[in-house]
């Protein structure tokens, strides 16, 4: 089981936040940083305000030197999907090719409204999200000369240029991540572009179920579901003991029931045992979800009390 770190700085981080983040985790030995892509605080003002995800990655892509960079989930609302293929491109470039693009098909309709981004039905926001994977994709696999017509894009002789460092993803380039809990359109569309299917913030039987669906997708176009990568993400709260589990909680504004029950909160040893069952699922990832960014002990804590138990 690989253990991953990943930020909401929508609900409030500088870029120094993120990087002191993002260097304590490479330090550490996690597999990886990734950040959300939002523009706006969730049940909180978020201060100082949103920042761009992939301005933000292509930062750390120069302030760090070994830990992987990514997004959970860039919005595909968000880009036209040229322009998105070439700022992965530039950042995987930037970063030595250490970059991997989660998208999804956008959810959450008041950050469109607060900053004028259009924001269409849900049918229409999951065919523009297809649409982009194939252009994403295609650009980077592309020799040149690169068409696609689409009901929503259309891309006439492109250069496809400039290419990403990484050429190993399910389609060329950097691995491509899909996640969420749609029961037929999501595991299609993962079983065709994706090179990992994360589910985010869902208890063990609802992994089993989708899991199966996006296994059973493979196998309808004739993909070994072994060529997949499987993840969760899950909000994480551990403590040596639990007054610290308590001071934990208490400073990210959270239940400790709900979060033991729904997350990875408690002593190290009963996330440890929660993890196990999540890898009995065929999870082979769990990106940690750090929602206090100033409180670098607790990745020490992980590092130290559950990394050694859980793989690597």
């Amino acid at each position: 089981m690989e253990l991953r770190i990943f930020t909401e700085p929508q609900q409030g981080a500088t870029y120094d936040d993120l990087l002191a983040v993002a260097r304590t985790t490479e330090e550490l030995g996690f597999g990886a940083f990734f950040r959300s892509d939002h523009y706006l605080g969730m049940g909180t003002e978020g201060l100082p305000g949103p920042s761009d995800a992939w301005i933000t990655l292509a930062g750390l892509a120069r302030d760090t030197s070994t830990i992987r960079l990514g997004t959970m989930m860039t919005s595909a609302t968000f880009r036209h999907p040229g322009p998105l293929a070439i700022s992965v491109a530039n950042v995987d470039q930037m970063s030595g090719g250490r970059v991997e693009l989660g998208i999804g098909a956008g959810w959450f309709e008041a950050e469109h409204t607060k900053y004028g981004i259009p924001f269409p039905s849900t049918g229409e926001r999951f065919d523009r999200f297809e649409e982009q994977l194939e252009v994403i994709t295609g650009l980077w696999a592309t020799e040149g000369g690169f068409d696609f017509t689409g009901q929503h894009y259309a891309v006439t002789d492109s250069p496809g240029l400039p290419k990403p460092v990484q050429t190993g993803g399910r389609r060329g380039g950097p691995p491509v991540l899909i996640g969420g809990l749609g029961k037929k359109r999501t595991p299609a569309l993962a079983a065709r572009f994706a090179d990992e299917f994360n589910l985010p913030f869902v208890d063990e039987t609802t992994t089993e179920a989708q899991f199966a669906r996006v296994r059973a997708a493979c196998e309808a176009v004739d993909r070994d579901p072994a060529t997949m990568t499987w993840s969760n993400a899950l909000v994480l709260c551990v403590g040596e003991d639990e007054a610290e589990v308590d001071r934990r909680v208490a400073a990210i504004g959270r239940d400790k029931d709900e979060l033991r029950e729904n997350g990875l909160a408690g002593t190290p040893q009963e996330v440890v045992d929660k993890i196990g069952r999540y890898a009995a699922l065929g999870a082979e990832r769990v990106y940690l979800q750090v929602l206090d960014l100033a409180d670098l002990d607790h990745l020490r804590l992980v590092a130290r009390d559950v990394m050694p138990h859980v793989g690597r």
